[in-house]
């Protein structure tokens, strides 16, 4: 059968885990037909499985010596794979896509890959991104990674390339799969289990198979280096609201003004301990920003948050007359994943159309008229984050495919023809579900007018006109967690939901076969129609909706559209065998889309593989590729969003303290934004000047991410040339190199709040300081809005080496060799053809080299493998320039940090792990990833929300055991 002969094919050349048409010959039985097999990249079926595009081949035994579980962290370990777009690290991640895995091809973004399983389209969420959790890797036999543009064949979103995951087809029996793992902490423990069972014959098959894993919590506080937000050289730095109460005075306005004071207290950072009392004015000192007045918020946060995912599967064929068969594939599968993060750092302007104050007649009010007299009291703005509250969300996602194939074969004129008709059914949905937020109605009245009762009892309103506890419970804000009663969390806590959802159904006929046969071989042709609906929605509650919660409001978004869509494609054999032409043939292929909200694309390819001797084969293409824009991008509602910045203008850490003409711009008001005062500084949360170029979270919530209608598709050119060596007289050894140029212009990006200000005040864009507003006395930025745009083009250039080689089989055993390295030579951007382009490549997650080598070794019933991974050095953000405090480059320029840089050493990660096949038929496999214990960088630009590691490196010794049993 085409897997059966494609897998066979594959392990011969590459052992499970190289590049296809790395080697010139196929070691095929004498006895098994030639047959005609379909390739990712390709949909001309052929015998010949060498292709002028880049294939790298994973296959479950190579999966599973990878000691890893899901998906997504396989495929993110490629050398080729960049950071992905969302992690289990990002606690304070906050759409729909958290909790799932994603993979960012050449750096590209997980958007501009498009992910196929069987080759068909897989779910997409609103905004693009493909789960691969969840797809279960017990039912993998590979997965094929096309590193190409693949446009012209797939369509919308092939610009990195493709991954296309193939599932097992058949089976005769079952096997039940256990695996566990965990971190030598004890924590992170996965596990995952899985059965699957078959039966059937050539006229019919039918395949089944449930699986369950999970991926355990990692709390931060469990190692030192995680323990705070920036490490243990840092360790009070970016502390924030203390859980103590802070209280000013207020201008007619309601802006805070006046005296700023701090309970008494004898807690420490971490919020531990007692205060003074919170309604005695002489509890208070005025506030300095010491220690014992910030938070640690990394310790109620998750560094690694924890998801499982259930799925269930079907999969079965049926011989029909006449040629045919039918063939249909259901998966049904449910994630779920929590996050944590600390309660929230409420303020008076949390949400700035509804500000909240302590109220002149709160009994807690330690001004109020209460304490100072009647007529003599005044309303506090306040600063408290209530820890007692810690946020949690549960998403809830669930992912349906149903695809049902007719396919068939003929031949016309004696030549071999197939055809086949489908349709392909992806539905995402889930509910996401938050607590811990404060709601913004009840907090005013918990803060507002109340007395002591008769009973000795706090209560709401007056003496004269009390408001029954059922109605309102007063909240005793500045008395710190000691203070909070139950009754009072219960009142003022809010909870919230969300619902989303995607859809896609798409019709499907191709047809392919021989034309001639010419001298050089079959002119091969696939022509083929889709017709495709893409839905979906994402829909917050009203509440959330009404920004009356400190939770992030957003608005819903709704929307639709259809593509239709036809494509062609060409294989021209021009020589073989001969004299310095073993082979020189041409693939070409063009798609013509019409989609309904934008339009026509028409994108095309060229290709060609050529052979001047049976050893070395040379390969290139030239491709177009498009992005449609998503659902998201068109319609989204946008959302609030407390961003981490550095505003440009502050005069110690930003662009404003080294670069003249930038604090001229900031000082003077430029094109409408308010000037800053002299000697401006940013603030933290906490109150106090921001203590290094990481910047902070933003004061006030920004509105981000609103749709924007008038998108167009981001557009592509792909080029490849490489070459592949086999030299005869090495059996068993292959290299290959291939060079890559991917150019992306009018390119959808999300605008991030640094990009906004750097803009604004560094670039002298007028066009983006329309969108930033000041606070007047402060000069604090508490207003930004930031969404989705066309901006400018994306370029990533570099090398990819893949050497394998199986020695001789000795006495001691068979090895192989396998090693897969990846080179990035530029990776850079820039908003406008007239503008300088700003260069990424060595800065962190922006890998110069990344490098996984493997050696296997084999010998009767037992099997090891040993591995390194090779990250090379990369530029981080400065801790301080000015102090050259790790700032070891302080004079160079960075396109993701300005002025300033600290370079990191490279990181090598050693994996190795020993394998026993039993006499009853099982296998037992157990590993330790990261032997020698390699420490994570402590990088500041990190995606991380709790840490200043990259979580998404092994943070210590991983050990895991997995056991297969056949039957």
């Amino acid at each position: 059968m085409m897997e059966k002969i494609l897998s066979r094919s594959v392990r011969a050349i590459c052992l499970g885990g190289m590049t296809l048409g790395m080697t010139a010959a196929i070691a095929q039985e004498a006895s098994a037909p030639l047959q005609r097999v379909e390739v990712t990249g390709s949909r001309i079926r052929q015998v010949d499985l060498e292709t002028a595009q880049p294939i790298q081949v994973l296959n479950q035994e190579q999966i599973q010596k990878t000691g890893l579980v899901t998906v997504g962290d396989i495929l993110n370990n490629l050398s080729s794979a960049g950071a992905p777009d969302f992690s289990r690290s990002g606690s304070l991640t906050s759409n729909t896509e958290a909790g799932g895995q994603y993979v960012s091809l050449r750096n590209l973004g997980s958007n501009r890959l498009l992910v196929l399983v069987d080759g068909k389209r897989w779910t997409q969420t609103v905004a693009g991104y493909t789960d691969l959790s969840t797809i279960p890797s017990a039912m993998i036999e590979r997965m094929e990674i096309l590193k190409d543009g693949a446009s012209s064949i797939y369509g919308s979103d092939a610009i990195a390339g493709v991954v296309n995951i193939i599932l097992k087809k058949n089976m005769e029996g079952g096997q039940l799969s256990l695996y566990t793992g965990a971190f030598e902490e004890g924590d992170g423990r996965n596990k995952d289990f899985s059965l699957t069972y078959g039966a059937g014959n050539d006229k019919a098959s039918l395949m089944f198979g449930l699986a369950h894993t999970t991926q355990g919590r990692v709390d931060t506080q469990t190692r030192e280096i995680t323990a705070t937000s920036y490490g243990p050289a840092h360790l009070t730095d970016g502390f924030g609201t203390s859980p103590w109460g802070r209280i000013r005075q207020l201008t007619p306005g309601g802006s805070p003004t006046g005296f700023n004071q701090i309970i008494n207290h004898t807690g420490s950072y971490d919020g531990k301990g007692t205060s003074s009392p919170s309604r005695n004015p002489n509890s208070y000192h005025p506030y300095a920003g010491a220690v014992a007045d910030t938070y640690n918020s990394s310790q109620d946060m998750d560094l690694l948050s924890p998801n499982k995912l259930d799925t269930l599967f079907v999969k079965g064929e049926i011989a029909l007359p006449k040629d045919m068969r039918l063939k249909t594939t259901a998966m049904y599968s449910q994630r779920e994943s929590t996050r944590q993060i600390a309660g929230y750092p409420l303020q008076s302007a949390s949400q700035a159309k509804y500000p909240v104050y302590i109220d002149k007649d709160s009994y807690f009010n330690p001004y109020g008229n209460q304490v100072a007299g009647a007529g003599l009291g005044q309303d506090l703005y306040f600063y408290r984050r209530t820890i007692e509250l810690p946020r949690i969300t549960e998403n809830e996602n669930r992912t349906l495919h149903i695809d049902a194939t007719l396919e068939g074969e003929f031949t016309f004129r004696d030549l071999a023809w197939n055809w086949d008709v489908g349709y392909n059914h992806n539905k995402v949905s889930g509910v996401s579900r938050d607590s811990g937020n404060i709601n913004l109605l009840t907090l005013k009245r918990a803060l507002g007018p109340s007395f002591m009762n008769a009973s000795g009892q706090v209560q709401c309103g007056t003496a004269a006109s009390p408001i029954a506890f059922a109605d309102c419970t007063p909240f005793d804000i500045l008395g710190g967690p000691s203070a909070s009663t139950p009754e009072a969390l219960k009142y003022i806590n809010t909870s919230g939901a969300k619902t989303y959802g995607s859809t896609i159904n798409s019709a499907t006929a191709n047809i392919g076969g021989e034309l001639w046969q010419l001298p050089a071989g079959a002119l091969g042709l696939a022509v083929g129609i889709e017709h495709r609906e893409v839905k979906g929605s994402d829909v917050p509650d009203q509440f959330s909706q009404s920004g009356y919660s400190t939770n992030l409001s957003g608005l819903p978004t709704y929307g639709r559209y259809t593509v239709r869509e036809a494509y062609g494609e060409l294989n021209i054999p021009v020589l073989k065998n001969q004299p310095f032409a073993e082979l020189l043939s041409f693939n070409l292929a063009t798609r013509h889309s019409d989609y309904s909200n934008f339009g026509v694309t028409n994108n095309s390819k060229a290709s060609f593989m050529y052979k001047p001797v049976k050893d070395v084969l040379v390969r290139g293409t030239w491709a177009e590729g498009f992005r449609a824009p998503t659902l998201d991008d068109l319609a989204g509602g946008g959302s609030q969003s407390f961003d981490t910045f550095l505003d440009p203008c502050d005069t110690r850490f930003g662009e404003a303290s080294r670069n003249p003409a930038v604090a001229a711009r900031c000082a003077s008001g430029f094109a409408g934004v308010r000037g800053t005062p002299a000697s401006y500084r940013q603030l933290l949360q906490a109150g106090t000047p921001i203590t290094s170029t990481n910047g902070t979270q933003s004061l006030v919530a920004f509105q981000s991410g609103a749709g924007n209608s008038f998108l167009s598709p981001e557009t592509a050119v792909t080029k490849t040339a490489g070459f592949v060596y086999s030299p005869s007289f090495v059996p068993g050894l292959s290299v290959g190199l291939d060079w890559y140029n991917i150019k992306i212009d009018n390119r959808i990006t999300a605008i991030g709040a640094t990009y906004v200000a750097n803009q604004c005040f560094i670039e002298g864009v007028s066009n983006f300081c329309s969108s930033i507003q000041r606070d007047p006395v402060t000069g604090q930025i508490n207003q930004l809005a930031r969404g989705n745009a066309n901006l400018g083009e994306m370029e990533t250039e570099g090398l990819d080496l893949a050497i394998n080689y199986r020695f001789p089989r000795s006495a001691y055993g068979q090895f192989g060799l396998r090693s897969e390295t990846s080179y990035t030579d530029k990776f850079r951007t820039r908003s406008g053809a007239d503008q300088e382009w700003n260069e990424y490549a060595g800065d962190y997650f922006y890998n110069r080299v990344k490098s996984n080598n493997t050696i296997d070794w084999t010998k009767g019933n037992w099997s090891a493998s040993w591995g390194f991974r090779y990250f090379s050095p990369v530029k981080d953000q400065c801790w301080d320039v000015d102090l050259g405090v790790e700032c070891n480059m302080p004079t160079v320029e960075t396109a993701s940090f300005g002025t300033g840089a600290n370079k990191l050493g490279s990181v090598t990660i050693h994996d190795v792990s020993v394998g026993y096949k039993t006499s009853w038929n099982g296998n037992i496999r157990v590993g330790v990833n990261n032997a020698f214990d390699k420490k994570p960088r402590i990088a500041y630009s990190t995606q991380a929300s709790a840490s200043a590691v990259d979580a998404d490196m092994l943070l210590d010794r991983f050990f895991y055991v997995r056991y297969n049993q056949n039957f």
